[in-house]
């Protein structure tokens, strides 16, 4: 089966569960610097697909692939923040940290076989 869009992709779909997820965590966050930081890096995830994809060159996708790879590194990263200043609980925490992973596996698997 040949992928015809970026949405069609199931990393793009995962990484959107993800922003989606970010979202509606923080956005009550009074840390505004902090709610920003992390939202950006959740929307530069699947935006980095999304743009890499329409570039319709596999060097261009991998290297934006490589983008997308680094914004959910930094997510994780921040989530460790969050996690000790309580913006979020250990649930939460696991949650979102589990997708990440799973997303920068998938992200990986999909810069190898291009």
């Amino acid at each position: 089966m040949t992928v015809k869009s970026f949405e069609e992709l199931q990393v793009w779909q995962k990484s959107q569960v993800v922003v989606l997820d970010v979202y509606k965590i923080f956005n009550p966050s009074r840390d505004f610097a902090f709610r920003d930081q992390i939202q950006r890096a959740s929307l530069s995830i699947m935006n980095n697909i999304a743009e890499g994809y329409e570039r319709q060159s596999n060097k261009e996708f991998i290297k934006f692939l490589y983008i997308a790879k680094g914004s959910s590194a930094e997510c994780r990263s921040m989530l460790y923040i969050a996690k000790q200043l309580s913006y979020v609980n250990a649930q939460q925490f696991n949650d979102l940290y589990d997708k990440l992973i799973e997303i920068s596996r998938m992200l990986s698997g999909l810069i190898k076989k291009l």
